[in-house]
């Protein structure tokens, strides 16, 4: 069952003799897991760049909806931008179960498919009420033409502090997060109207506060503080690196000069 909507895939309850899968690692392995699977090794269609490997990490090719593990093999299982691209999203998500007594899920929202959509994802994904709703996308007329993804996953991201506020304060709004424990629930292609609605209908106003209430004033303020302290401590960490860096390769050259016979 699930168990909450963590901010982000390092937000996670893992212990560390725990022993964890990672199902669709790619060219991004989440550093903590032990063992990554993915099923394409000759293609990048499915992903940004070429598969990586820590050297601490076992790498197999393995399809997700077929893994090559048994019953409670792991503690934890992680699968990031994956769920999209299957080709059978129910028999992949009771593999990860059969595999894993724990798990998280991440995936483009609604919104996300809808900014910067992708060709290689097959699937629309919301969560309701504490459940995934997975939509084929061919079953609704969905432009793949016009993808907004620099602008919204790189340049504002790296240019814009307003939008860093907002993505870190509604991490929500772009993806799905989404932590089991034991159970994943889910639907694939519903017909519950219920369900289907989200994906046909301009959202009304009480479709939209099921995915973003309303907060008091002095709940945003103390949101807003957390967030801009974070980025500003982020980024005081990656001056901080560079500086190193820089010093350590100016003390390098000066050692270098020394040796060198004149």
């Amino acid at each position: 069952m699930k168990q909450r909507n963590p901010k982000n895939r390092y937000d996670l309850p893992i212990g560390k003799k725990d022993r964890v899968l990672e199902v669709g690692g790619g060219h991004d392995p989440h550093p903590r897991s032990n063992v990554v699977v993915d099923k394409y090794i000759d293609s990048n269609y499915h992903r940004k760049s070429d598969i990586k490997v820590y050297g601490h990490q076992t790498f197999l090719q393995a399809d997700g909806e077929n893994l090559p593990f048994e019953d409670k093999s792991f503690d934890f299982v992680i699968c990031n931008q994956v769920l999209e691209h299957v080709e059978d999203p129910e028999a992949f998500l009771r593999e990860q179960m059969r595999v894993a007594q724990r798990g998280y899920l991440e995936t483009p929202s609604l919104v996300g498919e809808y900014l910067f959509p992708k060709k290689s994802h097959k699937w629309l994904v919301l969560e309701l009420e504490g459940k995934l709703i997975l939509i084929e996308k061919e079953k609704f007329w969905f432009s793949t033409g016009l993808d907004f993804g620099f602008l919204f996953l790189t340049w504002l991201q790296k240019t814009s502090l307003a939008y860093k506020i907002l993505t870190a304060t509604r991490p929500d709004m772009m993806t799905v997060r989404y932590q089991w424990d034991e159970t994943i629930d889910f639907e694939v292609n519903p017909d519950n109207p219920a369900y289907v609605r989200y994906f046909r209908e301009a959202w009304t106003e009480e479709m939209t506060r099921t995915f973003f209430p309303q907060t008091s004033k002095w709940q945003e303020t103390l949101v807003l503080l957390r967030t801009l302290a974070g980025i500003m401590g982020q980024q005081i960490a990656r001056n901080l690196r560079q500086s190193l860096t820089r010093l350590s390769l100016s003390q390098s050259g000066k050692r270098d000069t020394k040796a060198m016979p004149i």
